[in-house]
């Protein structure tokens, strides 16, 4: 029996003919782009061009693709139902699904879901994270073999960093308001490998990068005002990068020898900065009871303290004391909404010295940007695609493109094309380049958050009720 399982096991990851075969595969481990070796689509209105559709549950995690599986967790608000569910890559019937035991539900953003975060395979084993209903490892068959609780975690709107692979371990990270920390556990039976405390970092839910340059290889991971880079063995911070926005969505992108980084958090611009007066004229004037702190009831609604107020009160004892106001006032001053392209190596404050250039219009709030053909490409809320000259910075040009609206699926680029997707299901095909142009959209009718995946000539199209292949079959 267990031979049988084994062999089972290979063929699920051997790919089938003419499909890429990775050893891993995890959330933006291609860094977006799919390459030019096979055609991809243009349209999307044409029958031809579609593979299969197949109907899934609610959820935003981007599909995880390996060999023959494409992997994919869901959220049924209804039955309260976290799952992981494996399809065939090749027709889109469902191969397996298990239900994870939710031992804690956390509060998640209005547009958000339990379900966020992206799965990651080894070849061998499924990785699954919910968040603070914990880490799961499946083998390939859908047998559970560990789990780990890492939550509950002090946040609003949840947790959406997802895992990625890096040799024998698998990395998370987990910034919030309060015990930030990047982790490393053993792929293989769980264990932690190594635990390092991220003190001083708030909420954010970038990925962690692998970055590799002339044989070393560092984990970088973008968080609230700050880029550091992290040994992979150890977890021991190398350099770090200041002047990033308050809030991290994106994930950072690795190109021609650099590091690209694009991100933007309401408050951060500097003529539209969020700033907080010191602590003892705001106790003056709001201290209403006079004991030394600030209830969110002595606020005023709506203003820019109140609206972030549950974050603030660390404790969530209800009030603001020093401490509380003088961190988040910090915060707010120092943000910088900001994108950026960064040399390797260096140690310790790196900012000054390994920075190559900075760019502060067109940022994206969350769709982490693509780089390819020597172009970043970011898009905003309201469907403004920018470029840059990625060697240098300088904007080559600012459209408006299809799809209006806000912008959650980050941008996948290959074959000379860049596809951006609006939150309402618009895609706009772009042809890549320094002038880049329309050459195609369609309209999904479907809201669409999670990120496509491109491989082998097909895109996948994750919406909040189904996946679609389209390209060659």
């Amino acid at each position: 029996m267990k031979r049988l399982v084994l062999m089972v096991c290979l063929l699920a990851v051997i790919a089938p003919h003419g499909m890429t075969a990775e050893r891993e595969a995890y959330f933006r481990q291609d860094q977006g782009r799919a390459g030019d070796t096979h055609a991809l689509p243009e349209t999307f209105d044409a029958k031809q061009q579609l593979v299969w559709k197949q109907e899934v549950a609610s959820g935003i995690s981007t599909p995880c693709l390996h060999g023959d599986l494409l992997i994919l967790t869901t959220w049924e608000k209804t039955r309260k139902e976290l799952a992981t569910v494996v399809l065939d890559r090749r027709s889109g019937k469902l191969r397996w699904k298990r239900v994870a035991k939710i031992t804690s539900l956390e509060l998640t953003h209005p547009t958000g879901s339990p379900a966020a975060c992206s799965p990651a395979c080894d070849g061998e084993r499924i990785y699954v994270f919910f968040g603070s209903s914990g880490l799961i490892c499946y083998d390939l068959l859908g047998t559970r073999l560990w789990y780990r609780q890492l939550g509950p975690f002090q946040d609003q709107f949840g947790a959406s960093s997802s895992p990625i692979l890096v040799g024998d371990l698998l990395i998370l990270n987990e910034d919030h308001d309060v015990k930030s920390f990047l982790i490393a556990f053993d792929k293989k039976t769980g264990k932690t490998v190594w635990r390092t405390s991220r003190a001083g970092q708030t909420r954010s839910y970038s990925t962690p990068v692998l970055w590799k340059h002339q044989g070393k290889q560092v984990l970088v991971v973008a968080g609230a005002l700050k880029l550091t880079a992290y040994e992979v063995r150890t977890g021991k911070p190398l350099w770090w990068v200041n002047g990033l926005s308050r809030i991290v969505d994106t994930t950072p992108v690795i190109a021609g020898g650099l590091l690209y980084v694009a991100t933007w958090t309401p408050g951060g611009d500097t003529g539209e900065r969020i700033s907080m007066e010191p602590f003892a004229d705001a106790r003056k004037k709001l201290d209403k009871n006079s004991n030394g702190k600030i209830a969110r009831k002595e606020l005023e609604k709506g203003t820019p303290v109140e609206q972030r107020f549950f974050r603030i009160d660390l404790d969530q004892d209800g009030e603001l004391d020093e401490t509380e106001w003088k961190k988040h006032a910090q915060v707010f001053a120092l943000a910088q909404n900001v994108a950026m392209a960064v040399r390797p190596g260096g140690q310790g404050d790196v900012t000054k010295s390994h920075v190559k250039w900075i760019a502060r219009k067109g940022l994206p709030v969350v769709p982490s940007p693509a780089v390819y053909r020597g172009v970043m490409y970011m898009v905003k809320d309201g469907g403004i695609l920018t470029s840059l000259e990625a060697s240098t910075g300088k904007q080559t040009r600012v459209g408006r493109i299809s799809g209006r609206g806000n912008y959650y699926a980050s941008l996948v680029a290959g074959d000379g094309k860049v596809y951006a997707f609006s939150e309402k299901g618009v895609v706009s095909v772009i042809k890549a380049g320094k002038s880049w142009s329309i050459i195609g959209k369609h309209d999904f009718g479907e809201r669409v958050l999670a990120t496509p995946v491109i491989a082998d000539g097909q895109i996948f199209v994750r919406t909040d009720q189904a996946v679609y292949c389209y390209g060659r079959n």
